[in-house]
């Protein structure tokens, strides 16, 4: 019964397999095209443009179509992710359609499709909506023409700033780049050339900081404190104005100072010999550096790095080309060496990839994102801009030969998009590895302890407390440090990826995650879902934890009678099949509707969330404390789809007696989930391998088999045990074996 049972299952999943693979090669026939040729049949021209009546075919030679009025063309459509790939903290680009007219002027604008994380935390869609309409009327020709600087106001959300400053840069640089590529406003395209400059290996650096300063090798912005006071004074909102800084006018608000330390002998001098060297084994070829010191009562880095990953209060800006620095692209200094240097509050490293096109040889500007509160949920943003050029001494001419040259071997040496996908998930990577080894060593030892488990939980107590541990870690660690929670989502994006053409690089941009699924992939094929659910997942640990101090408490455990608990556990296969089913129809909203899952609120978000989130979070938390992993029993998607291939483990690793059901129930009894049934069978779709089986399966003062067994070795003179205790056993009473 068994065998067939399995037959059909294997036959199942191999049909579905091979629907998949039909399914993925159709998509890929049909091919993916430009972004606006996927979105521009679901718009309508008034729409997007009013007074607009159709849009004209799109342009074979570049992602724009025309927009029409009585026929004729009255400016042109696209969309900013054709042409450039700025991503915020979903790591996916922000797919904007704009329209602009003949004078490269924006006249229409609708966001239509962004995988931000925003919508979750408690900032609605529609005011994201309406801070990409108020691009309307951005002289895109004056942004070209001023740098990316032609004085637009940037309207910052609060709570979603990294979003929005890659919002205003995919708007504002995509825009140039079509309306140069079109002649639009006059502008003209740009021939390509090589460089007119290149850096001079033999130039020397100022000995001091105030020379250094003087000539423009090192650069500064100072703002006292009436400054910044004006500069809020002077926005549109009025409650800037309102809630003034309070230091003195004279007071240093920052004194930022930036210098190119990836030109050697600025490096020499203003990191010293030490740092220069371990800057230059830090720097990839191409690659450059800047160095940030700051000092006030401004932080030029603040700490929403910290969860986010990205310094979202400074961007470098040179051209089209927008730096946004991460935490992987960051070395903290120490201190500065240079003689005269000033005594600075922070002192930093930035790395700029060689992949952006950045030119250390022409100018570029880093802008500052100044912030006021002047509300409880609401900031209001200014900017200051920090120019930086290399003096002359730095640079040497290059003969049109060379240029001609150095431009044939620079499009020679440029990274296509894989190799740059590639590289960017490699140097993730490496950021890495710190939190890749202790991963790796948890699954080292949660591997060895599946493999010799008899020797793992022959002393309860000590594999207790090993279990606590290790839970602990997989909560604090995997969890609230490095966010390592599987979700739903994630299957739901892998069989997604499969239709619409699978890509290994996307799954790499998160190590932890994609060893996780790796390992997950695995432990299916010896344990099924328990080695993941029972002991890696971090919401069931954190259930887990919270109901053992509900026990150490005395708070009440509820067991649910096991007609009710067998009827309860289809539940969560039901949700995991609406979500897959909703994913065929809208990935978008499969992902909405997996907020079912408290892993967002709980463990990524740590409850810092909307109202409703957090009461449901909370809820099935304190559900937990009567119920243990009452959640993981009944509502959780992601252990139904793990549950699905469970029957297909290779080995039994859980040993039985035959007496297990019949008669014993002490296991059954005793299971923290209630996996095990009456009649002594373990479900494998239900278990979570937390081994308590197994530690009752040789204790000697639990388990009646064993005590049995102890018994005929007393009685035969083996192993002396005190028969009266026995006899006595509350497990053993009505038992006439003893």
């Amino acid at each position: 019964m068994k065998s067939a049972t399995l037959s059909a299952l294997r036959l199942f999943l191999g049909s579905l397999l091979a629907l998949i693979v039909i399914l993925a090669s159709v998509a890929r026939a049909d091919g993916t095209g430009s972004v606006l040729a996927k979105y521009l049949p679901e718009m309508r021209a008034p729409d997007l443009v009013a007074g607009a009546e159709a849009f004209g075919p799109i342009r074979s030679d570049l992602a724009v179509a025309p927009v029409l009025k009585a026929g004729q063309t009255i400016g042109w459509v696209y969309v900013t992710s054709d042409f450039v790939g700025t991503t915020g903290y979903s790591g996916k680009p922000i797919h904007t359609m704009v329209a602009m007219d003949l004078n490269a002027r924006v006249i229409g604008i609708k966001l239509v499709k962004h995988s931000e994380p925003i919508v979750l935390i408690g900032i609605p869609d529609a005011k994201v909506k309406a801070l990409a309409a108020s691009y309307i009327g951005l002289d895109l020709a004056a942004e070209a023409k001023a740098n990316g600087t032609g004085g637009h106001e940037l309207s910052i959300i609060s709570g979603a700033t990294v979003t929005v400053m890659v919002l205003d840069d995919s708007i504002v640089r995509s825009g140039i780049k079509v309306a140069r590529a079109l002649g639009l406003g006059g502008l003209t395209a740009e021939q390509a050339q090589g460089p007119v400059a290149e850096i001079d290996p033999a130039a020397q650096a100022p000995a001091d900081w105030l020379a250094l300063q003087g000539e423009g090798t090192v650069r500064s912005l100072s703002l006292d404190v009436g400054q910044v006071n004006a500069a809020f004074a002077a926005l549109p909102d009025a409650r800037a104005a309102q809630i003034p800084l309070t230091e003195p006018d004279t007071a240093t608000f920052i004194d930022l100072q930036m210098a190119l330390v990836s030109v050697p002998a600025i490096g020499q001098v203003v990191l010293g010999q030490a740092g220069a060297e371990n800057l230059a084994s830090w720097l990839k070829p191409g690659e450059a550096a800047v160095a940030i010191a700051g000092r006030g009562i401004y932080s030029f880095k603040g700490s929403g790095y910290v969860r986010g990953g990205i310094f979202d209060r400074i961007v470098l800006v040179q051209d089209d080309v927008t730096v946004r620095f991460h935490d992987r692209d960051h070395k903290r200094l120490v201190s500065i060496p240079t003689p005269g240097a000033p005594a600075f509050t922070e002192t930093d490293l930035f790395k700029i990839p060689a992949d952006l096109g950045f030119d250390p040889t022409k100018p570029f500007r880093l802008q500052l994102l100044v912030q006021r509160q002047v509300a409880a949920t609401e900031k209001v943003f200014t900017t200051f801009d920090l120019a930086y050029q290399l003096p002359p001494r730095y640079l040497r001419p290059i003969t049109t030969a060379q240029t001609a040259d150095q431009g044939a071997d620079q499009a020679e040496r440029a990274p296509d998009e894989a190799t740059a996908q590639a590289n960017l998930w490699q140097k993730i990577w490496i950021d890495k590895k710190v939190e890749i080894a202790v991963l790796l060593a948890m699954l080292v030892v949660l591997t060895a302890v599946f493999f010799f488990q008899n020797l793992a939980t022959r002393n309860a107590r000590v594999f207790f407390w090993f279990r606590i541990g290790f839970l602990s870690v997989t909560l604090v660690f995997l969890g609230f440090w490095s966010n390592a929670q599987l979700s739903v989502v994630n299957l739901l994006a892998l069989f997604g990826a499969l239709v619409s053409g699978f890509s290994w690089q996307a799954f790499l941009l998160d190590p932890l995650t994609f060893i996780l699924w790796f390992a997950v992939a695995a432990a299916l094929l010896f344990w099924g879902r328990g080695a993941y659910c029972g002991w890696l997942c971090p919401f069931g640990a954190l259930q887990e934890l919270t109901n053992r101090v509900a026990r150490a408490l005395h708070i009440p455990q509820w067991t649910l009678p096991w007609g009710l608990h067998e009827r309860l556990w289809p539940l969560k296969y039901m949700i995991f099949l609406g979500l897959f089913g909703t994913s065929l129809m809208s990935i978008e909203q499969a992902e909405h509707l997996a907020e079912v899952e408290p892993f967002k609120t709980s463990i990524i978000l740590h409850f810092v969330r909307a109202w409703p989130f957090v009461v449901y979070a909370s809820g099935l938390l304190v559900a937990g404390l009567f119920v243990e992993r009452f959640y993981c029993r009944y509502l959780c998607p992601l252990g139904a789809a793990l549950a699905i291939p469970a029957r297909l483990r290779m080995f039994d690793w859980l040993k039985r007696y035959h007496e297990c059901g019949n008669p014993c129930q002490v296991c059954a009894t005793d299971c923290p989930v209630q996996a095990i049934h009456p009649t002594g069978e373990i479900n494998p779709n239900e278990c979570v391998d937390c081994l308590n089986c197994q530690v009752l399966y040789q204790s000697h003062t639990t388990c009646p088999v064993v005590i049995r067994k102890d018994k005929r070795r007393a009685a035969t003179g083996q192993a002396p045990r005190d028969l009266a205790q026995l006899k006595n056993h509350p497990n053993l009473k009505g038992d006439s074996n003893v």
